[in-house]
């Protein structure tokens, strides 16, 4: 029998067996039947790092299993050195719109120098080719018949027929066949200015076998001299349906399913890319630069270069960007189970590591640089089963794989048929009793009588209400009764004696007991946590009298009344501007007020004011009042004008005189107003003072 089958036999419950170090050796269990695992790391392959031809390691270890305690930290170290002359695909995509005609010639021209280029550092290269336009439909491409089969902006162009995508040359290190099928590739053209360049990523990316990708570093040249389509702008043409994310080139290697889905989102494009381990390199003109840079902080393994108009430095470009992508060693958690925090710290050999981050990276490594990972793992919670997730480095198809389980059960596997434990009445497996027909209970020491009485009926009395927990969550409920735990009791173990308030760091400040939640106090005593005596001999002075009566004794502690201070309310406060003390009791003092006189001069004034306000007033509403009726009237009558007029001929030497009347209406104002201030004036000069 293994160690463990002398702590099942104890047969206590689930609840009482899982428990601190210390409370289980308190309860007498011996310290080799304490199961307290602890989390570990178990390397299962771990080969060193090397560089030869036909077995290249960069990272370490490989695979490993990780056992976690919930809440307990694991941590592990991931090693990288990054090999010299690893092998290299680079995939040149380039657009084919009109404005690339110029970049076109010249590509043709530079496949061999691309390839001697990757050549130093490294002696393995493949090099493949693909173009695109954009969506061959309105508002991207135009539908007219004749534009449709020659889209050059003049006639005596010729330009092949727009289209998504064409994987034109499946990577070889053929740099002659490369030649070739790049200057057999003519212009095309379209409409709008941003191009269908995230349609044909996509589809280099996904259609492994169709482009020939292999397990080495995979490069992406993308060049444009314009900015791209994303996810919906395919709706401009009536494409709703969303990027697929799979390989729809037919068998010219041609994308067929471009009017069918919409282009891809960044985020797509890049969780995409960076699946398949595919370092993309934006090779760009001038005026896109800062868009392209945008983009590029949202795809990791990426980086933008100026490529000159006719793209003659392209080749210097290529050779830098691959330059500052293998510079940058970036890592990575994949498919990370929920429950599991993860945190990288870097080791980059320059000083100091770095804090706890998300990913681990460092800069400037150079080739057979040797840089350090500190993994750190943390479960919030029990996994349901054993879980996998992948560490590896953006760009580098070497990775980790990390099999974790949480520690959440004893490790225990022992059977006891008809154990004591469970009164014989059961087999005892891994501390739990399995009981035989006929019993029930955590012990199975509950008999069964008739079809009703069942576990869950003899629970349901455990439970002060329908929905509530066995026994308030502080027992184990045998037979229909609750057996409470430590300090809880009542029938329901609702009951904590340690739950009163508290007085003097002191449950019922130490002078009551605590009974259910309520301290029920000595004699002497009161209050919710007793903390008032009502004892009187710290209120009593000298001459036996309470509080020098001028306060009240509460709590064996005086409240004097206002004016007195001191423990006893001795001491009377005097007043601080106080001078003596008047021997009267009573003194009194009678004030007269004199009403001053009214000041007429400011009365008649305001009077005056706001009687010329209120008049003004008045009189602008009658006026406007009686201007509409005025309005009203004359329009009415220009009307009846309008039905009895009747036209006859005017001779030209014939003379029209016409008078005309104005009216002032401010003239008019302003007059009444200065009449009005005149007679309020001469009103003031005649009123008595």
């Amino acid at each position: 029998m293994s160690m463990f089958q002398d702590f099942l036999k104890s047969g206590e419950s689930n609840e009482r067996r899982c428990d601190t170090p210390e409370a289980l050796e308190k309860r007498r269990c011996s310290e080799k039947n304490i199961f307290n695992p602890e989390p570990s790391v178990d390397p299962l392959k771990d080969a060193e790092l090397q560089n030869k031809k036909e077995n290249v390691v960069q990272l370490r270890p490989q695979n490993l299993n990780l056992k976690l305690r919930v809440g307990v930290p694991e941590t592990f170290t991931v090693t990288f050195k990054r090999a010299e002359g690893y092998p290299i695909d680079l995939y040149y995509l380039m657009d084919l719109s009109y404005s690339m005609q110029d970049d076109l010639e010249k590509i043709k021209t530079l496949g061999q120098e691309i390839l001697n280029t990757l050549m130093r550092v490294t002696n393995k290269v493949r090099i493949g080719f693909g173009c695109f336009v954009d969506k061959v439909g309105m508002p991207y491409v135009s539908t007219v018949k004749a534009k449709l089969a020659n889209p050059c902006p003049s006639r005596l162009d010729t330009c092949q027929p727009a289209f998504s995508f064409r994987n034109v040359l499946r990577l070889t290190e053929d740099a002659r066949e490369f030649r070739e099928q790049v200057s057999k590739q003519i212009i095309s053209g379209n409409l709008d200015s941003p191009e269908g360049g995230f349609d044909a990523m996509m589809q280099v990316a996904v259609c492994q076998d169709e482009i020939g990708w292999g397990n080495v570093t995979r490069i992406l040249v993308y060049t444009s001299d314009d900015t791209f389509h994303m996810a919906g702008d395919g709706r401009l043409a009536g494409i709703y349906q969303p990027n697929d994310g799979k390989c729809h080139l037919n068998r010219y290697g041609l994308y067929d399913k471009g009017n069918e889905y919409d282009y891809p989102s960044v985020g797509h494009l890049s969780r995409v890319l960076s699946a398949n381990n595919i370092q993309l390199i934006f090779a760009v003109t001038e005026k896109s630069v800062p868009a392209y840079k945008a983009l590029s902080e949202l795809i990791p393994q990426s980086v933008v270069g100026e490529l000159k108009n006719d793209s003659s430095n392209v080749v210097q470009l290529i050779s830098e960007a691959y330059g500052n992508l293998s510079s940058t060693v970036l890592l990575e958690h994949l498919e990370a189970p929920q429950g599991l925090n993860i945190s990288f710290k870097s080791h980059c050999g320059n000083g100091e590591p770095s804090d706890w981050k998300k990913s681990g990276k460092c800069n400037n490594v150079k080739i057979e640089q040797q840089v350090s990972f500190t993994v750190s793992v943390t479960a919030s919670t029990c996994l349901s089963k054993k879980e996998l997730f992948f560490v590896k480095v953006q760009g580098i198809r070497d990775q980790l794989k990390v099999n974790v389980e949480t520690l959440c059960a004893c490790n225990c596997g022992d059977r006891e048929e008809g154990s004591p434990s469970c009164n014989g009445n059961g087999n005892l497996e891994c501390g739990v009793c399995s009981c035989n027909k006929g019993h029930l209970g955590q012990k199975c020491e509950c008999q069964r009588q008739g079809a009703r009485n069942t576990t869950l009926t003899m629970e349901a009395l455990c439970r002060r209400e329908k929905d509530s927990q066995l026994c308030s969550g502080q027992g184990i409920c045998e037979c229909g009764t609750c057996v409470c735990r430590g300090h809880f009791r009542g029938n329901f173990c609702e009951c904590d004696d340690s739950s009163c308030g508290r007085h003097n760091n002191k449950i019922c400040n130490g002078q009551g007991i605590c009974d259910c939640g309520t301290c029920k106090c000595h004699a002497n005593y009161i209050g919710p946590t007793c903390e008032c005596s009502t004892k009187t001999d710290k209120c009593t002075n000298k001459d036996n009298v309470l509080c020098n009566n001028h306060g009240d004794c509460e709590c064996n502690r005086c409240k004097c009344h206002a004016g007195f201070i001191h423990d006893f309310c001795t001491e009377l406060v005097a007043p601080s501007n106080a001078q003596h003390m008047c021997s009267s009791n009573t003194l009194t003092r009678t004030f007269t007020h004199p009403i001053g006189a009214i000041d007429m001069t400011a009365l008649v004034l305001g009077s005056s004011v706001s009687g010329v306000v209120l008049i003004g007033i008045a009189i602008i509403i009658i006026y406007r009042v009686l201007l509409e009726v005025y309005d009203r009237r004359e329009y009415r009558r220009f009307l009846l004008e309008q039905q009895n007029v009747q036209w006859k001929e005017v001779r030209s030497s014939e003379t029209l005189n016409v008078s005309y009347t104005s009216y002032n209406f401010f003239f008019t104002f302003y007059f009444l107003l200065i009449s009005f201030a005149v007679i309020t004036h001469q009103f003031m000069s005649s009123s008595p003072r």
